[in-house]
């Protein structure tokens, strides 16, 4: 979008915060510049947040690097204010109305000073928890992500497989915010984990590979035991999915393409030796068809050739949605990204309204379904009340859990 209309939209958005929390802010006692204070605020984040989303067109270089991460923290910081304004005028309206209740069955005339007192101290705590929830969020987005365990029990999984490990990191956005450094300290924790394979489930990048091949670059550390498999989110369709899908396998990386591989895995255990198959499959995102009609993702399709005994068929999907299909397609697990878990607060309700599963394990039908809450953010840099996660699955024999591997986060 030109920077004129998204200028003007932003400047709308905030004047409207400004109109409802500014005149209350100027009553505070012994504070008469909260108001100027909270409107200079208002007025500088209404001009970066476009500035940032239109950066690289308006500048190059460190100016363009400074100006989006001045838009992006704006950008974070206002969603909360905005949020906070709505609630406190929910409350504000309830409040006028118990009063306006009370004084009718005759309880008592309305208080208009405590109104008053209501609609000042709400007004000063808008900005106090937005501030609080930025920069909260903030320190979430910026830190290295925790790595969640959980055990996804299998029916007839082979002896061989019990305890076969997967990490999936998913959603890291490698962009204007997100660089080499960032990407290296969680190759690094990956690597700490020993896993049998590495699942990486689409949005790795919001850029093209001109711009961000150096950031990637620590992808091609990363060790498993049957190495790294990547499939596409809608992120690498927005970036140039076929120049990524390149410099992917470059870097070592196995790109599964609505196709499987068929991982033969020794157990290691002394007491119980042998091997087992286990059918890897990769789809291409939900609505790559949008942008390649030959990318249409086809979770059947990829276990064209699968042998048929193979005791269990894992696919990786970017999005939740690919579930039904491949529920019908018979695969046992379904490993997929793209929610964020919602990134922050309020928006992690509105997910569901979506996608079918928001985070963490689930169940549909015979198929368990684990969708990543994401290892970086996108857009504000900012995850509240949502933490990023490097997620350690491991399979299990079905019947040797005694708690339900749901609640295993």
């Amino acid at each position: 979008m030109p920077l004129v209309p998204l200028l003007l939209i932003s400047s709308l958005l905030h004047a409207w915060v400004g109109w409802r929390i500014a005149p209350a802010l100027a009553t505070v006692a012994g504070f008469p510049q909260g108001a100027a204070l909270f409107l200079g605020l208002l007025l500088a984040s209404a001009l970066l947040m476009p500035m940032g989303v239109a950066a690289r067109r308006l500048s190059k270089g460190s100016v363009a690097t400074v100006l989006t991460w001045l838009g992006l923290l704006c950008m974070g910081l206002f969603s909360s204010l905005f949020v906070l304004t709505l609630l406190r005028d929910a409350l504000l309206v309830l409040a006028w109305g118990g009063v306006m209740a009370a004084g009718a069955v005759g309880y008592g005339a309305v208080d208009a000073g405590t109104l008053q007192s209501l609609q000042t101290a709400s007004a000063g705590a808008v900005p106090l928890l937005g501030l609080a929830a930025t920069l909260w969020g903030f320190w979430n987005a910026r830190r290295t992500a925790r790595v969640v365990r959980v055990d996804v029990p299998i029916d007839g999984l082979p002896a061989a497989l019990h305890g076969f490990t997967v990490a999936q990191i998913s959603d890291i956005h490698v962009g204007p915010t997100i660089r080499q450094k960032y990407l290296a300290r969680i190759v690094a924790k990956v690597n700490a984990l020993g896993a049998d394979m590495v699942a990486i489930t689409g949005d790795l990048v919001d850029g093209r590979v001109a711009d961000l091949q150096p950031h990637v670059a620590p992808l091609s550390g990363l060790k498993s035991t049957h190495g790294t498999f990547f499939v596409t989110g809608n992120h690498e369709y927005y970036s140039g999915a076929h120049a990524w899908i390149d410099e992917l396998r470059r870097l070592g990386l196995t790109v599964l393409m609505n196709e499987h591989v068929v991982l033969h895995h020794d157990s290691g255990n002394v007491s119980s030796p042998g091997t087992a198959a286990l059918v890897l499959a990769g789809v291409a995102d939900y609505g790559a068809h949008h942008f390649d009609e030959a990318h249409r993702s086809d979770p059947a399709g990829s276990l064209a050739g699968a042998p048929p005994d193979a005791p269990i068929r894992v696919l990786l999907a970017h999005q939740p949605r690919s579930a039904q299909a491949a529920s019908n397609a018979g695969f046992d697990l379904q490993l997929s990204g793209h929610t964020h878990g919602g990134q922050f607060w309020p928006w992690n309700h509105f997910v569901k309204f979506q996608q079918p599963f928001t985070a963490g394990l689930n169940r549909l039908k015979n198929l368990w379904v684990y969708t990543n809450s994401g290892t970086g953010y996108w857009g504000p840099p900012k995850r509240f009340g949502v933490p990023s996660e490097i997620t350690h699955l491991r399979l299990v024999t079905a019947g040797w859990l005694k708690v339900p591997p749901a609640t295993a986060r």
